[in-house]
């Protein structure tokens, strides 16, 4: 008498294949033996993953709709696996990550991997952009085989101990039978085939490595971490196979001067206390401008931000320019002559009005120097 299968698997004959899958699963999860190691439970396991096996067949499923058996009709064993636990295993690949499932060979010619190069750029190669000449060591086609790993007019063949397959199978016997499982050919390496007369400079490979200088254009406006890439610039792939791409990480070097926060550049002006006071024109040498007159207005205040549209860094795209903020710090002399005190003593009785204050520091953070301060620790470490 023909098996019930989908008794087994408790579901109706006019159950989908997502109906029967979802309930093969929930049964294998409570009977699996790595959950469950008791013996009733195994033969249980057993029972619904060849009933599995046989609904997810559109041709078995048909003979046992008509009344029949597949398994015994195909001349199984009483315990109905067939082939020796290889549908089992069919069903370990889908649901337990192992299984039988053939591959094939992978195939001799194979893309290249994608190669990184870091290049150290300073401030003013970054605003301008920059050509440059690189030395990159990478494996390039094999110029006297062409790629082909051959030597001379030899070809390759059909390897023999996998048989063109790419991998060899094995089978071991497990509480629940016989399970088979694959790995790549170890003579061929999962190619299907082996170089008999392999070429003399690449050895079969179809590439070697060599040292080459190419040039690499770094645009306006690069920031630190950016890569720029070269389309087939890296790897060629075993068998003479395209190459990959080549990538050019940019690492910003430090600014003696200037903190960049994207687009825009920061600075700090040191002016003594009188300039603060009566105002004064400050020189900065700016990266793409060269020497610019930065004007400190009279009554300036230590902390306060002196902004100079479009004197940033250029946008990488749009070649927008960013903005420069001048932070001032307002310098009080430390050395006094007798003339400079009696100075400051007359400044200080006719400006008899301005007393000390005492005010909360969270306001005095927030606006002035605060900014700069925490700026130039992020960037800088200082």
């Amino acid at each position: 008498m023909a098996r019930d299968y989908y008794g087994l698997l408790g579901v109706g004959r006019g159950a989908s294949e997502s109906e029967i899958k979802r309930a093969y699963r929930k049964l294998a999860r409570e009977l699996h033996p790595d959950v469950n190691p008791d013996e009733e439970a195994q033969a249980r396991f057993k029972e619904i993953s060849v009933a599995y096996e046989v609904l997810s067949d559109p041709e078995k499923r048909r003979i046992v709709d008509l009344g029949g058996d597949p398994l015994e009709t195909a001349g199984a064993a009483g315990n109905g696996f067939s082939g020796g636990f290889g549908g089992l295993g069919d069903v370990f690949e889908a649901f337990f990550g192992g299984g039988t499932a053939s591959r094939g060979p992978i195939g001799r010619v194979r893309p290249g991997s994608d190669s990184l190069l870091r290049m150290r750029l300073d401030l003013s190669e970054c605003a301008t952009g920059v050509t440059k000449q690189v030395t990159v060591d990478t494996a390039v086609l094999c110029d006297l085989c062409q790629g082909k790993g051959t030597h001379g007019n030899s070809t390759p063949v059909t390897c023999d101990t996998c048989g063109g397959r790419g991998e060899v199978q094995t089978v071991q016997r497990s509480l629940l039978g016989q399970v088979m499982t694959a790995r790549p050919c170890p003579v061929c390496g999962g190619v299907g085939e082996v170089i008999p007369d392999p070429c003399h400079r690449c050895g079969g490979d179809g590439r070697v490595r060599s040292r080459r200088e190419i040039s690499v254009k770094i645009p306006a406006g690069v920031g630190d971490g950016m890569r720029v890439r070269l389309a087939a610039q890296g790897e060629v792939g075993p068998g003479g196979g395209p190459a990959g791409d080549l990538y050019v990480e940019v690492h910003e070097k430090a600014h003696d001067t200037f903190v960049r926060d994207g687009d825009d550049l920061h600075c700090t002006i040191s002016v003594p206390m009188v300039d603060a006071a009566l105002g004064a024109s400050v020189t900065v040498d700016a990266i793409l401008d060269g020497p610019i007159e930065v004007e400190i207005p009279a009554g300036t205040q230590p902390g306060a931000v002196i902004t100079i549209r479009g004197h940033g860094m250029p946008h990488l795209r749009s070649g927008v320019r960013g903005d420069l903020h001048a932070h001032v710090d307002v310098m009080v002399p430390t050395r006094l002559d007798h003339d400079d005190i009696e100075i400051l003593r007359k400044l200080k009785e006719k400006r008899a009005r301005d007393v000390a204050e005492v005010r909360s520091t969270q306001s005095q953070g927030a606006a002035g120097g605060g900014f700069f301060s925490r700026l130039r620790e992020t960037f800088t470490g200082r």
